[in-house]
Order: C-alpha cells, then sequence, then structure tokens
C-alpha cells in the first residue's frame, strides 16, 4: 500500500516481532496503531497478536527478551516491559473468538486460538479502519475488510454487522472515531449504532469514550450531534436533551438554540485547551458542554425578548446530575467536578466585570479565584462568547485575563498573610475568635488594604 505512510516501530517492539517469529509465531501489528501511522499521525500505543503459536510458547520467547507478565482472564494477555525504546507496556495477545453471553460491554465470552485465520481474527474489530494489521516481519499490511480504503473515502463502517451489536460501547465508540478522524458513518453502520442499549453500560465506560471526544477531537461536537441525531444522547446524558428546544435571543445568539450554540462553543473551547494539563483541560471541556444546562429552566418571553435570567444558577443543579451520571470527581489530585460545577455557575462572571469595570476591584477578582480557577474560566467565557455566528468579540474576556495575571490569580487566590499561630502570638486566647480576626485581615488583604506580613499583624492588634 504504497500510497500509505510505512509504520516505523520502535527498536523493542521490532525485538518482539523477531523473538516471536524465530519461534515459529506470526507477529502484527493490530489496531489503533496501524490506521494512526496510515493517517499519518503519530503512535503512541504498540499492540502484538501471535498467530501459529500457544501461549507458553509465547510467553518463552518474550520472557527471553523483556519483562513479561500474564494477564487477562479468559484468554491470554502479555503485559510485556522494559523494551528499548517503548515507554511503558505493550500488550501482546493470541488472536481469539468472541461470543455474546449476556448483556453490556462484559457480556462477551472470548476464547484464544492461535491458528485461526488472519480474517477469522480480524472480523471480531469494531471497525474496518481498526481491522488492519501490519506483519512485523515482512511489513505487509493485511487489510480484509478495506480499512484503507474507507479512510481513504473517509468512512466508519463496521467489519461484521451481525455482530456489531453484541457491544453497545461501540456506538460511543463510532461517535468518538468520526469525531477524531472527522470521518462521515455509513448509513448501516450508523443504523446499528442508533439501535444500540447503551443503558446497559457503566459509567466508567461512557464517560471514557467521551472524555475521548472531548479532549483527543478536534471537533468534539461532531460526536454529540452524532449521538443526538441516533437518538442515544437521551440514554447517556439526558440533561443535555432540553437544550435543542431552548430558544436564544437571536440578537445575541444569531446562530440558532441552546444546543447549537452548545456544539459551536464545545469546537471554539477545544481550540483553547493545549497548554492545559488534562484534567484542567478536562475542566473546561465539561464546563462550556454544562454551561447553559440552566437555560431550560430559566428561559422566558419578556418585554418582546427571550431571556435567560439566572441560568448560570440554575445550571448548577443539572450538571451534578450529570457529572453524578458520569461518576465524575477528581482527577489525579484535581476537584475536577468541584471546578466544572463552579465555572458554570460563574461562567458569566468575566463579561460582568467588564462591564462593570470601572468599579471592579482587585477584591472581586481575588474573591472570584476563591471559587474557581480564573484562567479556566477565562476560556469557558471565551468558549462561550465565540460560540456563536455573527462578529462577537472577546474583548471582556482578555481584558479579564490580564486582571487576572496582574493580579498574579490564575491558579488560586493569594495565600492569607497570617495563619492561626500569628494570632495567638498577639496573645490572643485559642478560640472561634482567633478565627474571626484571621477572616477579617484576610478581607482586608484582598481589598488590598493590606499588603505585607507588618501590615497584616497590625491589622489583627487593631
Amino acid at each position: 500500500m504504497p500510497k500509505h505512510r510505512p509504520l516505523e516501530v520502535p527498536e523493542g517492539v521490532a525485538a518482539c516481532g523477531r523473538a516471536l517469529g524465530q519461534a515459529g509465531g506470526r507477529v502484527f501489528v493490530v489496531g489503533g496503531a496501524v490506521r494512526d501511522a496510515m493517517l499519518g499521525r503519530a503512535v503512541k500505543d504498540y499492540d502484538l497478536e501471535v498467530f501459529g503459536l500457544p501461549a507458553e510458547a509465547v510467553s518463552s520467547a518474550l520472557g527471553a527478551i523483556a519483562r513479561v507478565e500474564p494477564a487477562g482472564d479468559s484468554f491470554p494477555v502479555f503485559k510485556v516491559a522494559g523494551l528499548p525504546g517503548v515507554e511503558g507496556q505493550i500488550d501482546v495477545a493470541l488472536p481469539r473468538r468472541d461470543s455474546k453471553k449476556g448483556p453490556g460491554h462484559r457480556g462477551i465470552d472470548a476464547v484464544a486460538d492461535p491458528f485461526m485465520s488472519i480474517e477469522d481474527a480480524a472480523r471480531r474489530r469494531d471497525f474496518t479502519i481498526n481491522a488492519m494489521m501490519f506483519d512485523l516481519v515482512t511489513g505487509a499490511v493485511e487489510d480484509p475488510f478495506g480499512g484503507a480504503q474507507d479512510l481513504d473515502l473517509r468512512v466508519l463502517r463496521v467489519v461484521d454487522a451481525s455482530t456489531f451489536g453484541d457491544d453497545p460501547l461501540r456506538a460511543l465508540r463510532a461517535a468518538q472515531f468520526a469525531a477524531r478522524f472527522e470521518l462521515k458513518v455509513e448509513p448501516e453502520t450508523a443504523r446499528l449504532c442508533a439501535s444500540m442499549p447503551l443503558g446497559e453500560l457503566p459509567a466508567e465506560r461512557i464517560f471514557g469514550e467521551i472524555e475521548k471526544a472531548l479532549l483527543q477531537a478536534r471537533r468534539p461536537s461532531i460526536a454529540f450531534a452524532l449521538l443526538f441525531e441516533w437518538g442515544q444522547l437521551a440514554a447517556i446524558a439526558p440533561e443535555l436533551m432540553p437544550l435543542a428546544t431552548t430558544p436564544q435571543d437571536p440578537e445575541w445568539h444569531p446562530e440558532g438554540d441552546v444546543w447549537i450554540h452548545t456544539l459551536l462553543s464545545l469546537d471554539v473551547a477545544r481550540g483553547l485547551i493545549d497548554d492545559l494539563d488534562a484534567p484542567r483541560a478536562l475542566a473546561v471541556m465539561l464546563g462550556v458542554l454544562c454551561h447553559d444546562l440552566g437555560k431550560p429552566a430559566t428561559t422566558k418571553f419578556e418585554d418582546g425578548r427571550i431571556r435567560s435570567r439566572g441560568h448560570e444558577e440554575a445550571g448548577v443543579e443539572p450538571t451534578l446530575a450529570l457529572l453524578g451520571r458520569w461518576n465524575v470527581h477528581t482527577r489525579d489530585s484535581f476537584p475536577l467536578r468541584d471546578q466544572v460545577v463552579a465555572l458554570v455557575k460563574d461562567h458569566l462572571k468575566p463579561g460582568a466585570f467588564y462591564q462593570a469595570r470601572a468599579e471592579v476591584g482587585a477584591g472581586a477578582i481575588r474573591r472570584l479565584a476563591r471559587r474557581v480557577e480564573t484562567d479556566l474560566l477565562y476560556r469557558v467565557a471565551k468558549a462561550d462568547c465565540l460560540g456563536r455566528t455573527g462578529n462577537f468579540s472577546p474583548v471582556a474576556m482578555e481584558w479579564f485575563i490580564e486582571e487576572v495575571r496582574r493580579l498574579a490569580v490564575e491558579r488560586r487566590a493569594p495565600l492569607p498573610l497570617l495563619l492561626g499561630r500569628d494570632i495567638l502570638g498577639l496573645g490572643v486566647t485559642p478560640g472561634p475568635r482567633v478565627g474571626r480576626i484571621l477572616a477579617e485581615v484576610y478581607e482586608q488583604q484582598l481589598d488590598s488594604k493590606v499588603q505585607t506580613r507588618d501590615e497584616a499583624l497590625e491589622a489583627a492588634r487593631r
């Protein structure tokens, strides 16, 4: 397949291929690595599949060159670590046959069969673009279901329609693949995705696919629009459904209803997060997804206009419901849920502060930074502003972030100049009065009335 980029593997992966080949096996790189290489994307993960060798021979051959840990309950998978040029582990598995035994993603029985045909092994894959296999020895690509052609045509197509529905998670995978690689979903594939019982899936698996769409797609809106089109959004995010029937004032939102605005805002936000760590990037994307969840309950026609007074506060409850449904809490010690809720509740603050900038002092911005990371809030508000058709400038958000940076409160409010031991050192008896004095002095600090420790101590004495 000369018009596609060849798959260049690290030395450690090549060494696995040589060791297994010398033992009599035929070794393939399978799955996303082949797809990504053909798309010219960076390949991060390598999964190998070994034909012609029993599990014991695979383990022995790999154990001679690296650290091997067996995994998998019903079929053998080997976690191989310590390979040159490879960070972490790679998975080495035998071909397997899948059969449906119960509901949901876990209700699939898998049995290893190292002597099955390449076509039968590839048939269990979900989509043709994931069913290609790269021979580590010959460099040939086995493509029994036309995945390379579908990549060229930018089409997402199932491998086997008769078994595709066995795993309802595949509907979510279809949506996030379509978004990440900007593919059109083939009609029969779309019909199958629309029929999947997503209610059988655990929250963690649902959110895993949602997260990939939010963080890895250039246009996350594609995934959510497809789920809405397939009638599947109600099963996994019913809180989002009323947005499509909630109108907006055409002067401020010429693009249309709240759902359209949310999708546009998601795509804008995706371009604003590349410099953030993963938990904060996810907070911004979830904040934008949820920022107008309060509009359905608050939207009214008043004086000939469509208004949604108080929608930011009203959005807290449905945001908590959605995040609870997806089991979103902390992420790498970052308070993800709390930050998303704060972003929803305060997403209008940058614009409001700008409108009243002559009266808004440093204290107001510092107090805001006690509730929410203001750098993240800037990004959510900017996506909200630009997630519209028409000519709207984010001047308010740029003013806001300049003030935030000037005050150095992008991540948090200033630390208190005094601690409890400082108040005790002034002779105050331990008790509630210590906390009251600290709180009062800190309020003065936020308002720049005290700016040094000596000034804070003097304020405490008073």
